[in-house]
């Protein structure tokens, strides 16, 4: 069921163009924060969603986007979905107003052992609420082969 539903918020994506986003309805305000490591060409990625609200979110879905391709067998934790060559999708789930959802780890392999990766994640699809506040649930990490974590 939780892959249907990160799907349907592709197939959304790929209608709407782009990240899907509703222009009317209740507002709240969708966040990631983590941290992002890289070794050897294997990405480690955690991030906690936060809803700054004021409304609740029913159903949320994010896209990891890394400059690299990823190689082609990927495991990848419940909730998750390769949609791209680059693009991985996770379903967040509902988000009360002002509450923090589950924390989403994965770990993805690139295809050869790169020196850095750009890491981008947004939201894709919200439930049908507004999120006039873009800035906090757009995030550009540059994560560097050092083994070392980078915050976002």
């Amino acid at each position: 069921m939780r892959v249907l539903a990160v799907w349907g918020a592709v197939l959304v994506a790929l209608v709407g163009g782009g990240t899907a986003v509703a222009v009317g309805g209740p507002e709240a305000d969708l966040a990631y924060h983590g941290a992002a490591s890289m070794a050897g060409g294997r990405v480690d990625v955690r991030f906690t969603p936060r809803n700054h609200g004021p409304a609740a979110v029913p159903d949320a879905t994010v896209r990891l986007r890394w400059s690299e391709p990823l190689v082609n067998e990927q495991t990848l934790p419940q909730g998750c979905a390769r949609s791209e060559e680059r693009v991985v999708l996770c379903r967040v789930g509902a988000l009360a107003a002002d509450a923090m959802g589950e924390r989403v780890e994965l770990r993805v392999r690139l295809r050869g052992v790169p020196s850095e990766v750009l890491l981008e994640i947004d939201t894709v699809w919200n439930g049908g609420t507004v999120d006039r506040n873009r800035e906090n649930d757009r995030q550009r990490v540059l994560v560097l082969d050092s083994g070392d974590e980078y915050y976002f």
